[in-house]
């Protein structure tokens, strides 16, 4: 079964689950104490952070929930539709985050209990994606960004004869077009290794630079038809796959984590987010042979989540008090320090055990500064309502190409089409 197969598996599963009637969660556990269930996808590193409110909450138990990102968000659509079954406090990541302000009745406004004065602990435009109604109206408090860089393998490099120094990397690739020609000069050394994991990643990491991708900031209609930002990303990650450039591996797959495992290519943009991901599918056997420098075209955001409370929950002033917590500076910083998730938080990404963090797995790459050294300038990409719809078009039009069954013109155009038809 495909990636894509899975997904709709484990989603359907999910809603059927509810269907047979999952209750609403909350309430009390047998000991007695109030139970806040807490959804989320990936590692959000709140294990310890559970311990720590527990002992200070006694009345509290937390109690985590965790589904595959697609599934994750989709299980919560059918679940506001159906007015139970959600968690207590639910992550939303921000490319789904434009479709769920469509449903802000479903909601708590986080504005009544207080989260209006928190305004100035994040950056500002982490906080403008998290309110509506000029503020009145707070959807979610946020938790990470995704600031970009690039992870390289350094033994990979030496034996194409590239440079293996980080700072010497960097300057090979000032653009895009710049590393899809090292992408050149790697496969003439190294045949048998791919230069990157997926044309996928390419695409989505040059896209998401932009602040306007398939969806206009100013009206959320569909313009990856018109939008030259689109196609010329679509453009270059898929020439990197029609010359064979990428191994066409599913990001953060099982296929995904063989091939880390096996050494089978030699870059991936890699979000702040995604450094323990990497680590963890490349096992330690890899210390010292990856690396994180500079991504091409300077930096630019991919992810990053906020937690929200919904509605139907039984307990939702003490969900929103768990949910300002997990998120509060002093958390993040925890957080930070234990899976690498960058901080969407001034206080926090600017402090000196923040920014003079280094990775020993990354060969002591200094992740702390190039992760948070563009922070303050980042500008996120309008992902748009329907953003979950359009996406998988032009990236299984991207996995075409690397099948050889598709040239990139027609593979664009056909993701353009069939876009179209899902947004009409």
């Amino acid at each position: 079964m495909n990636n894509n197969a899975t997904r709709r598996a484990v989603a359907l599963a999910a809603a059927a689950v509810l269907a047979t009637g999952v209750a609403a969660c909350g309430g009390s556990a047998d000991d007695g104490k109030i139970k806040i269930t807490v959804g989320t996808f990936s590692d959000f590193g709140y294990e310890d952070l559970f311990a720590e409110y527990e002992k200070t909450h006694p009345n509290i138990k937390l109690e985590a929930r965790k589904l595959e990102f697609d599934a994750h968000h989709s299980q919560l659509a059918t679940q506001l539709a159906g007015g139970r079954g959600a968690a207590d406090v639910v992550a939303i990541e921000e490319g789904w985050l434009a479709q769920f302000r469509t449903s802000k009745d479903k909601f708590v406004n986080l504005a009544d209990l207080g989260a209006k004065d928190l305004k100035d602990q994040w950056v500002s435009w982490k906080w403008s994606q998290g309110i509506l109604e000029d503020g009145n109206f707070v959807l979610g408090l946020g938790t990470d960004m995704g600031s970009l860089a690039l992870c390289y393998r350094k033994d990979l490099f030496a034996a194409a004869g590239l440079p293996t120094e980080r700072g010497e990397v960097a300057k090979l690739w000032p653009t895009w077009e710049e590393y899809a020609k090292v992408a050149d000069r790697f496969k003439e050394k190294t045949p048998n290794v791919k230069f990157a994991g997926s044309a996928e990643n390419i695409f989505t990491a040059k896209l998401y630079q932009s602040e306007e991708g398939y969806f206009a900031k100013a009206d959320d209609s569909f313009i990856a038809d018109t939008n030259p930002k689109v196609k010329e990303a679509f453009l270059l990650a898929g020439g990197m796959g029609a010359k064979g450039q990428t191994a066409g591996i599913k990001p953060f797959t099982p296929e995904w984590t063989i091939a880390l495992k096996q050494g089978s290519f030699a870059t991936e943009t890699c979000a702040a987010w995604a450094l323990a991901q990497i680590k963890a599918g490349a096992g330690e056997g890899a210390a010292d042979k990856w690396d994180v420098t500079s991504v091409p075209g300077g930096s630019g955001n991919w992810g990053g989540s906020f937690l929200t409370v919904p509605k139907q929950g039984k307990n939702t002033k003490d969900a929103y008090e768990v949910a300002k917590y997990l998120t509060a500076p002093a958390q993040q910083k925890k957080i930070f320090a234990k899976t690498g998730n960058l901080p969407s938080e001034p206080a926090v990404y600017k402090d000196p055990e923040v920014l003079n963090k280094v990775d020993a797995f990354y060969n002591d790459a200094p992740v702390g500064q190039i992760f948070a050294a563009a922070a303050d300038s980042l500008k996120p990409n309008y992902r748009g309502t329907r953003d979950s719809k359009v996406r998988p078009r032009f990236n299984e039009a991207l996995a075409r190409i690397e099948q050889g069954k598709s040239t990139p013109d027609t593979a664009f155009g056909e993701a353009v089409t069939q876009s179209r038809n899902e947004v009409k």
